[in-house]
C-alpha cells in the first residue's frame, strides 16, 4: 500500500457495547475509488469515524496517508478531507467566504486563481460564488466542498452517503465530480446504501456484514463494469442474512 492511500485491517470497533466493527479489513490506493455498502446500523460511518480517529478502536490497525490515526490524529486529519451526509459550512458566508475561512483554519494559502479553478472544475455556477449558502441546494453545498478539499489538495477523500437525497442530475453531476478526483489520484472511500451510485463510479465494491466485508468485486473493463443483477442479488442476500 502506498503512503498516500488508506490502509485499515482487522479493524475492531466497540460501541454501545457490541462490536459496531469486528474484524473489517479494506484498502484504497491512490486514484481508486472504493465504495462501501451497507444499510444502517452495519458500521459504515463508524467506520469513518474511526479512521479520522474520532472515536477509538478496539483492535486492528488504520493507516491513513502513512499516518495512524490514534497516535497523530492531527497529520491523519490534514491528509483526509470528510465529506458527511449532510455538509458542515457556514450558511451566512458565501461559497468564496466558506472557502477562505477554511483554508485559513488549515493554515493553507491559495490564490484568487486557484479558487478560481477549483470551483470551475466542481462547475459551480459562478453566479452563485457570492452567494449565501444559505440559498444553497444540497448538490451546491457538495460542490463547493469538494472544490474546498480539492484546494487542500488531501491523498484522502472519505465520503458518508455522499448522493443520499440528491435529485437524478445532481447525483449524476456529484458522480462525475468524484470520477475526476480519483484521476487526480485522490484515494477515495464511499460508504453508502447506493448500489446503482456505486456501481457507476466506483473500482471496488464491498459490501459490510456483521461489521467486516461480507462479499467484494472489481470492476470489470467495458461500459457494463459491474453486473448489477449480481450486485443486487448479494447485497439483498447479505442485508436480509
Amino acid at each position: 500500500m502506498s503512503e498516500g492511500g488508506l490502509d485499515i485491517r482487522d479493524l475492531v470497533v466497540i460501541r454501545g457495547g457490541r462490536r459496531a466493527v469486528d474484524g473489517l479489513t479494506l484498502s484504497v490506493a491512490p486514484g481508486e475509488i472504493y465504495a462501501l455498502l451497507g444499510g444502517n446500523g452495519t458500521g459504515k460511518s463508524t467506520t469513518l469515524f474511526a479512521t479520522l480517529g474520532l472515536i477509538p478502536r478496539a483492535g486492528g490497525t488504520i493507516t491513513v496517508a502513512g499516518a495512524d490515526p490514534a497516535q497523530d490524529p492531527d497529520r491523519v486529519r490534514r491528509a483526509a478531507a470528510y465529506l458527511p451526509e449532510n455538509v458542515a459550512l457556514y450558511d451566512h458566508l458565501s461559497a468564496l467566504e466558506n472557502i477562505r475561512y477554511f483554508l485559513d483554519l488549515a493554515g493553507e494559502r491559495r490564490t484568487v486563481a486557484e479558487i478560481g479553478e477549483a470551483l470551475d472544475a466542481v462547475k459551480l455556477d459562478p453566479a452563485a460564488r457570492d452567494r449565501r449558502l444559505g440559498g444553497f441546494s444540497k448538490g451546491m453545498r457538495q460542490k463547493t466542498a469538494i472544490a474546498l478539499a480539492l484546494l487542500r489538495r488531501t491523498p484522502v477523500l472519505l465520503l458518508d452517503e455522499p448522493t443520499s437525497g440528491l435529485d437524478p442530475a445532481a447525483a449524476q453531476d456529484f458522480h462525475d465530480l468524484i470520477l475526476d478526483l480519483g484521476a487526480r489520484d485522490v484515494a477515495i472511500l464511499m460508504v453508502t446504501h447506493d448500489l446503482f451510485g456505486a456501481a457507476a463510479t466506483a473500482d471496488r465494491i464491498g459490501v459490510l456484514h456483521q461489521g467486516r466485508i461480507g462479499q467484494s468485486w472489481a470492476a470489470g473493463e467495458g461500459p457494463e463494469r459491474f453486473d448489477i443483477q449480481a450486485l443486487y442479488r448479494s447485497y439483498s442476500g447479505l442485508a436480509a442474512a
